[in-house]
């Protein structure tokens, strides 16, 4: 038996605004635009790894209305999960993604544990973090 990840997913306000992000800013591919009941799922992925996607998706896409409103509140705070990207070059991509306009939580630093990374907000307010190793 095998298992992998296939899909994951984050919740945006806008997925037009997260798309350009995703898409344009850390050179993600989009792969799949799918819209059901007034929302749209979006798909990207990386060619590094062909068999996992990225679903961009709204807090009420799927959900109830209270199950939305909830995920709403949670994004809105910024406390949902992160999710962190691996790079062959923390600094170049760093400059990529600022570049863009995006809001720097950490510019690139080699941690205690590790990793060379740095710290992003995507257009919804979700933490995105970048890593490679250490230079």
């Amino acid at each position: 038996m095998t298992i992998a990840l296939r899909y994951s997913h984050i919740t945006v306000n806008d997925v037009d605004e997260s798309l350009a992000f995703y898409r344009d800013a850390l050179g993600l591919e989009a792969r799949n635009d799918v819209s059901s009941g007034g929302f749209r799922w979006v798909t990207l992925g990386s060619p590094a790894q062909p068999d996992l996607e990225i679903v961009l998706s709204e807090p009420h896409a799927g959900r109830s209305e209270a199950d939305g409103d909830a995920l709403q509140e949670l994004l809105t705070k910024g406390v949902l999960s992160n999710i962190v990207f691996s790079t062959d070059d923390v600094d170049a991509t760093f400059e990529q993604v600022r570049a863009s306009g995006a809001e720097v939580l950490q510019e690139p630093i080699d941690q205690p544990w590790g990793p060379r990374d740095c710290a992003f907000r995507d257009p919804s307010g979700n933490m995105v973090r970048i890593q490679g190793a250490k230079s």
